[in-house]
Order: C-alpha cells, then sequence, then structure tokens
C-alpha cells in the first residue's frame, strides 16, 4: 500500500473526542477533520456539543478521553497559545472577546507581536502602522489605523480576528456563528475573507445554523447530535438530508405534530404595515390558538415587530388591530393591562432582578407584573405567590429547591423556564416572545415548548427566533422576514417541513445575493 501523501493527510483531525460535565456526556467519540483549503462546516441543534467541540479544538477545553493529529502528528492542546503554536486559531461569536477597546486597529492588528514582545523594547508608532498594513492586506482589509478597536461593528472586528490569525500563520482557523451578528452586506464580505483564506490553504472549520451561510461556503457538511457525529457530507449538499440527521427524525413528522387547527378568530392583525420607512409593506394575523414564529436573519426585523405590538416601538405606517380593535400601545404599562405580555432577548436585562433586589427569587419574579392586580390594595401576599411558583415549578420542571431560590442559583434553561411562567402565570391575550430559546439546553428547550403549545387554547403566541429548528418545533405557521417586511408566510399544518426548508433556503439565498450585487 503506497505511503500517504501530505495532501492526504488532514491538516488537523480530532478522534474519537469524549468530554464528559458530571454525569452529562457532551462529546461521544465525535470524529472530525479539516484538510488544508477546505471548508468544513459543523451543524448542530443547541446543545449538541459544537462550542465544546470548537472549545477542544482551540485548547481551550481538554477531552476525558481522544487523540488530536495536526499534520498526521498527535499533539495535546491544553491551552490556546499551544493550539496557536500549531497554527489553530478560533474566531469567538461573541465580538466583545476578539479585541482590546482603547487600543487603535493597528495596535489589534499586531497584539499577538506586541504581547510577544517581537518589536523590542522600544515600539514606535510608526512601525507598528507599517506591521497593520501588512497584516490587514493579507485579507484585503480597508480600515482606519488610527480609530478605536471599541468604536468599530461586530463584522469589523471579526475581520480584525482573521487577519490577525491569518498573520499568525494559522493553518485551521475556527469561526464560531461568525454571521450572528452581522448584516447580509456584511456577511457577504466575510464569505469573500473565507474564500481568500480557502485559496491560500488555510482550512476552515465553519459553525453555524444558517443554511445560506453552509451553502454559500461550505466544501463539507459535519453534523453533530446529542455529541456524536452522525453525518459527513461532502458537495452536492443536501440540507434537507442534512436538517433531518441534525434532528434526528424524518421532516414529515414534525408537521404532523402541528395538526391542531386554530379557531380563526383573529387575536393580532396587521394589515399594510410598513415597519421602518423605506421597508415594503406587509400583512400578518395570529389566531386564537395559534403559534406563529417569524424567523430571519439579524437585522430583519422580527424583535422590532414584537416591540411595536407591545408599545416599545411605533411602525412607520400601516394599521395594527388586537381583537379587531385599533391597536397603538404607548408603552408597555399599557400593553400588559391589555393581555399583551412580552419576554424580551435578553432575561437579564428585560425579566430578571439582581439576587440581592427584594422579591428577586422564583416566586416574586413570576409574581412581579402581576402584583397591581394580584395585590390591589398594595398588600403582598407571599402565600399567593408561593402557590404561583409551586405550579410553575411542577408545570415547566424547574429544577431549584423551592420557589425562594433566587435565579442566579439556576441554570439558564431552568432561568428561561421561570421567565415564561411569570407571563402564563396570568390570563393574556396575546404573549410575544423574542429568542425564547437563546442559551437554553435541547431538554429544557423541549419542556419551554410544550408549555407555550400547551398554553394555545385561550390565547396566541408570537415567537421571534433566527433558529430555523425552533421555528419548525414550536409554530404551526412561520412567518419569514427580510429587510423588516414579511417575505414569505409557511403553514406547517398543511405544509411539510421540507418544502418549507426550502422555501426559507430560497428567502436566505435572495437575500446573498441582492448583498453580493450592492458590494460590486
Amino acid at each position: 500500500m503506497p505511503a500517504a501523501s501530505q495532501d492526504d493527510i488532514p491538516s488537523f483531525h480530532l478522534v474519537d473526542i469524549t468530554k464528559e460535565y458530571g454525569t452529562i456526556r457532551v462529546l461521544d467519540q465525535a470524529r472530525i477533520s479539516v484538510r488544508r483549503g477546505e471548508v468544513v462546516a459543523l451543524m448542530g441543534a443547541n446543545g449538541a456539543g459544537k462550542s465544546t467541540l470548537a472549545k477542544i479544538a482551540a485548547g481551550v477545553v481538554e477531552p476525558d478521553h481522544g487523540r488530536v493529529f495536526v499534520g498526521g502528528k498527535e499533539v495535546r492542546l491544553n491551552s490556546p497559545r499551544v493550539a496557536r503554536q500549531h497554527g489553530i486559531v478560533i474566531v469567538h461569536q461573541s465580538t466583545n472577546e476578539l479585541g482590546a477597546p482603547g487600543l487603535s486597529v493597528a495596535e489589534n492588528l499586531v497584539l499577538d507581536d506586541l504581547c510577544a514582545g517581537t518589536f523590542g523594547a522600544v515600539t514606535g508608532k510608526r512601525k507598528i502602522e507599517q506591521r497593520a498594513k501588512t497584516v490587514a492586506a493579507g485579507i484585503g482589509l480597508e480600515l482606519d489605523l488610527e480609530q478605536d478597536f471599541g468604536e468599530l461593528g461586530p463584522a469589523h472586528r471579526q475581520l480584525v480576528a482573521i487577519a490577525r490569525a491569518v498573520a499568525a500563520k494559522a493553518a485551521i482557523l475556527i469561526l464560531d456563528e461568525p454571521t450572528a451578528s452581522l448584516s447580509a452586506a456584511e456577511a457577504a464580505r466575510l464569505f469573500s475573507v473565507v474564500d481568500r483564506l480557502r485559496s491560500l490553504g488555510v482550512g476552515i472549520l465553519y459553525i453555524s445554523h444558517r443554511l445560506e451561510d453552509i451553502r454559500r461556503v461550505a466544501d463539507r457538511i459535519v453534523v453533530l447530535r446529542n455529541g456524536q457525529i452522525v453525518a459527513n457530507q461532502v458537495r452536492p449538499l443536501d440540507l434537507t438530508v442534512a436538517i433531518k440527521a441534525m434532528i434526528g427524525r424524518d421532516l414529515h413528522s414534525i408537521s404532523r405534530e402541528h395538526n391542531v387547527s386554530a379557531s380563526g378568530n383573529p387575536v393580532l392583525t396587521l394589515s399594510r404595515v410598513r415597519l421602518v420607512p423605506g421597508a415594503s409593506k406587509f400583512d400578518l394575523a395570529v389566531a386564537l390558538g395559534e403559534v406563529l414564529a417569524i424567523t430571519g436573519a439579524l437585522g430583519s426585523g422580527k424583535s422590532r415587530l414584537l416591540g411595536a405590538v407591545f408599545g416599545l416601538t411605533q411602525i412607520a405606517e400601516g394599521e395594527i388591530r388586537l381583537l379587531n380593535r385599533p391597536w397603538r400601545p404607548r408603552g408597555p404599562q399599557e400593553a400588559i393591562a391589555a393581555g399583551v405580555f412580552m419576554a424580551g432577548e435578553d432575561r437579564w436585562r428585560s425579566s430578571l432582578l439582581p439576587p440581592i433586589t427584594p422579591g428577586a427569587d422564583i416566586a416574586g419574579t413570576i409574581a412581579l407584573p402581576h402584583r397591581r392586580r394580584w395585590f390591589p390594595f398594595g398588600f403582598v401576599d407571599q402565600s399567593r405567590e408561593q402557590v404561583a411558583a409551586e405550579q410553575a415549578i411542577r408545570t415547566l420542571g424547574i429544577r431549584c429547591r423551592s420557589g425562594r431560590d433566587t435565579l442566579n442559583l439556576l441554570s439558564g434553561g431552568n432561568q428561561q423556564k421561570v421567565v415564561i411562567a411569570r407571563w402564563q402565570a396570568a390570563p393574556y391575550q396575546l404573549l410575544l416572545l423574542d429568542e425564547p430559546f437563546q442559551g437554553v439546553d435541547v431538554g429544557a428547550r423541549r419542556d419551554l415548548i410544550w408549555a407555550i403549545r400547551e398554553a394555545r387554547p385561550n390565547s396566541a403566541t408570537l415567537v421571534a427566533t433566527s433558529d430555523v429548528e425552533e421555528a419548525l418545533e414550536v409554530a404551526d405557521v412561520v412567518a419569514v422576514m427580510r429587510n423588516h417586511a414579511v417575505a414569505r408566510l409557511y403553514d406547517l399544518r398543511t405544509g411539510d417541513a421540507a418544502s418549507f426548508l426550502t422555501a426559507i433556503s430560497a428567502v436566505e439565498r435572495d437575500e446573498t445575493w441582492e448583498s453580493d450585487g450592492g458590494l460590486v
């Protein structure tokens, strides 16, 4: 048998990687490889183990079992520094972790050299700028080098981090949800950089849930489910098959789960609505007993639409009706009084109190927005609060010692269960949920989806989510948003999920083509 050539040896190879946290096995003998000049897309649902795998690859976390090979040689990546020495660099999803605000763009581009003391004891501004220009040119980045890095938007922060990685002669670049904070135009710019890096022979592990990202950049798809690699697909890519592997069941079975009819009586109706000046007008209706999910890229208008219904913002044009009456709330207080409740995207900013605040436990958090109605004379009956908390703990399976636990003692999934329980503790007409499954593991997400769908008969629910799988699981009807307008509606009760995936992919593809055209 002839010896393998250097090109046949994966630049990076994780073999039988296993990682456990307590009794939970996050990764179970996972295998993945990335060759030189190859873009491998890693897909997986929330909690599948993608982030843990990325951290192991970047030296942030060590596996309990398994082997790591770089260029055909086994190595131990026990720190990010060691990983970088082997040419492996990660660009984190959070743009807050990508550089040093307060320093210039030039200083951030050469940050590795500054930390390593490469410039020597005395470092002049001119020398830094010359080196920074060389680093920026490595990926064709054009920025004001004197600008404060902290003033950059998410896209340019990521590009600066990528330029640093290329300058450090990274052989493997790990991009963790790189377009999560980017507009379509910014994402298109990132894609062109990925193409350039691929041509330079850099191997890229691209972690994303966006179908069009994967369609645009991936040479190969690897699917992770429950800590195990369950699919490995090369071009031509079949995203429907990949998502079926990611979800772990036939896509048609999802549609059958949504075969519950609504009453037909509209709770919320939007007619010829223009969310912001210059956007297209659209219509939308949510009926009694219906869960409608709004999905789309960051900046598509999902949160703004929910905010307009809740009184946080105002629409530019058109009519909104609640229970067939004109609806233009002047603020959240008016919305809550009318039975329109909302759980915001950031639970700590919008729904939870600091632990030292009186009433910041589970019972107090659930009761807070209802106290005026529950206790009209101002005397708080803690026993009533406790009854509501105990019911929520039983119904949603909140893991805690009692209703008097503060929220900082709970996991992210259990915190989110408290947020949902808060709004389900009193009768309502319409429930607005903005990214309700963000930072929630698979088990907690199932509990939340069950709670949302069980509450349907006497109300309507509007869910904003950027995750296609979440939309499929929670909704009866899905609205796809683009450029602050509804681009397409899909009824999962009458159609099948595979057709829906094709439809949403087409919307994402159209968005990318428009963006590419705008950059030429």
